[in-house]
């Protein structure tokens, strides 16, 4: 019996064109097929991404996004952290295709965000996901955060738990 060779990945956060629609698309179509989200949670994504783009564009420290790649250039994970001002900073788009996890993908990502948002000093970090995302949830727990509420509600074309989360550095 042989076993798979781990997936070898790249995280880089030098954005290129394609990469916010490519984030978007992975968002939309893992979440939907996981989690039975309908097209609102993509088109929530890709109003965000719009927002964080053009802020980036004009501000490059208005946040960062990190893509893993694999050595074909396959997109298998994302996380961004986005300036909110006042010291705050929020964790987004954080997300691992089934294919790649279970190799510490998910934790080298937010090990990165975490490590920018402690040298640009911010003072807090929030994050807004929901209860189904139980390995997220433990990365989340294990780095310090904190739920600070959850509620139950129709979006994203089901009903969800929606937690958020908060890190006071």
């Amino acid at each position: 019996m042989t076993t798979a060779a781990p997936v070898q990945t790249t995280i880089r956060h030098d954005l290129r064109p394609g990469d916010l629609g490519a984030v978007t698309a992975m968002q939309g179509i893992e979440y939907g097929e996981q989690y039975g989200m309908d097209i609102t949670f993509e088109a929530d994504v890709a109003r965000g991404m719009g927002t964080f783009g053009r802020a980036i564009a004009e501000d490059p420290s208005a946040g960062r996004l990190w893509i893993a790649e694999n050595s074909a250039g396959e997109m298998l994970g994302s996380i961004a952290v986005t300036d909110e001002g006042d010291g705050l900073a929020r964790l987004r788009w954080f997300l691992v295709r089934r294919a790649a996890r279970g190799q510490g993908l998910g934790r080298r990502l937010l090990d990165e965000a975490m490590a920018y948002i402690r040298e640009r000093g911010f003072e807090r970090v929030d994050l807004e996901t929901f209860s189904e995302l139980t390995t997220a949830a433990r990365m989340y727990l294990d780095a310090g955060f904190e739920v600070r509420d959850a509620q139950p509600r129709l979006q994203w074309g089901r009903e969800i738990e929606l937690r958020h989360y908060e890190l006071k550095l």
